[in-house]
């Protein structure tokens, strides 16, 4: 199974602002992020990233999509279907998703380290909204360990959008 990490941040490294919202992710973007995540079938996100997606339009659009979605946390989860776990860790949130092909880590920061320190993620996708914040979430919240990527592409949106594609060597 190949395990992408896909996030859209700010030039400063932000994926959301403190309060969570991520107004400054443009329409384009978040259907290229809509697309990926149908594409692979199963999403993983941490237990706040889901409470924040699930009052989302592109919630419902996984949902009728069929979407296997796994959010991570250390207690429980209220989720909005029944067919959406949870997991403990970011082994046994793969687990759940094992008959896959592929898979997307969308999210948050801590969800990101977690995937990142255990040496889980395969490939990133980083698209880069001409934005800076200043403060908020970072990519990598907590992340203590060092990885070097190798560039597999970008790509060029338009209104000052890229997509940056890595392979996380190992």
């Amino acid at each position: 199974m190949k395990v992408i990490l896909y996030m859209t941040t700010t030039i400063d490294g932000f994926i959301a602002k403190s309060d969570d919202s991520s107004d400054f992710i443009s329409p384009n973007e978040s259907a290229q992020y809509v697309a990926a995540v149908k594409d692979a079938g199963a999403l993983i996100i941490g237990r706040r990233t889901y409470e924040v997606l699930s009052t989302q339009p592109e919630f419902e659009e996984f949902v009728k999509a069929g979407v296997k979605i796994v959010a991570l946390s250390h207690g429980n989860v209220a989720f909005k279907d029944s067919s959406h776990a949870v997991a403990h860790s970011p082994k046994d949130a793969l687990n759940l998703v094992k008959d896959f092909d592929k898979v997307v880590v969308a999210g948050g920061g801590m969800t990101n380290a977690a995937f990142l320190e255990a040496n889980l993620i395969d490939e990133i996708y980083l698209d880069v909204e001409p934005a800076i914040l200043g403060k908020g979430i970072p990519l990598f919240n907590g992340n203590e360990s060092e990885k070097q990527l190798k560039l597999l592409g970008y790509k060029e949106f338009g209104d000052g959008e890229i997509q940056l594609h890595y392979q996380v060597l190992r």
